[in-house]
């Protein structure tokens, strides 16, 4: 998994607004310069909030990129809900999962 790469373009995202308007017109393009797995590009390409968790972004570069992405806060945090659901638990990262629930 390259998590520093994905973590860097989501930051640069988050830097630059002329980048971000970029990106939101074509996500393939810019994913394309950074060293990502196909599940990495497939999320950033398609602004999937809850994958993107799961893979281990930090939750300050999450939520600065979902608003620029247009979500609202209960939709970004019920993004990250789904996110577990869907994908299981987090993967890698600050809030990666480890070991069994209590």
């Amino acid at each position: 998994m390259s998590l520093y790469a994905l973590q860097k373009a989501i930051y640069i995202l988050n830097r630059d607004p002329a980048v971000m308007k970029r990106y939101l017109s074509d996500p393939a393009e810019f994913s394309g310069h950074y060293a990502l797995t196909d599940e990495e590009s497939r999320a950033l390409r398609s602004t999937d909030i809850g994958l993107l968790y799961v893979l281990g972004v930090n939750g300050q570069l999450l939520m600065h990129y979902a608003a620029a992405c247009g979500y609202e806060w209960n939709a970004y945090i019920e993004a990250m809900k789904e996110g577990i659901t869907h994908y299981g638990p987090v993967r890698a990262g600050l809030y990666a999962t480890i070991g069994e629930p209590r």
